[in-house]
C-alpha cells in the first residue's frame, strides 16, 4: 500500500468515526490534499468541536493535517430586527 493510499485509508476511517459514533457528526468534510488532510465544517457546541478534534488527532496522528472547524450556534436572535 502506498503512503497515498494510507493516507485516504486513513482519512475514510476518521470520516467513518465522525459518522457512526455517538457523535454522529455529518456536517464536517475531511480531504486528503497533497501530502496534507483539511478537516473541516461547522457544529454545534465548543464540546463538539473538541471531540471531532480528539478523534481526528487520534486518526490522523503523524500525517500533516488542519483544521478548521467553527462552532455554529443556530437560535433566535439577541434582538428583535428593525424594518423601515
Amino acid at each position: 500500500m502506498t503512503g497515498h493510499d494510507m493516507t485516504e485509508y486513513r482519512v475514510a476511517r476518521l470520516c467513518d468515526r465522525l459518522a457512526h459514533e455517538d457523535l454522529a457528526e455529518l456536517g464536517v468534510r475531511v480531504e486528503a490534499r497533497g501530502a496534507g488532510v483539511t478537516v473541516r465544517g461547522s457544529v454545534a457546541s465548543p464540546e463538539c468541536r473538541a471531540e471531532v478534534l480528539r478523534i481526528a488527532a487520534e486518526e490522523l496522528d503523524g500525517l500533516d493535517w488542519h483544521e478548521d472547524v467553527t462552532v455554529c450556534r443556530p437560535g433566535p436572535p439577541a434582538r428583535p430586527e428593525e424594518l423601515s
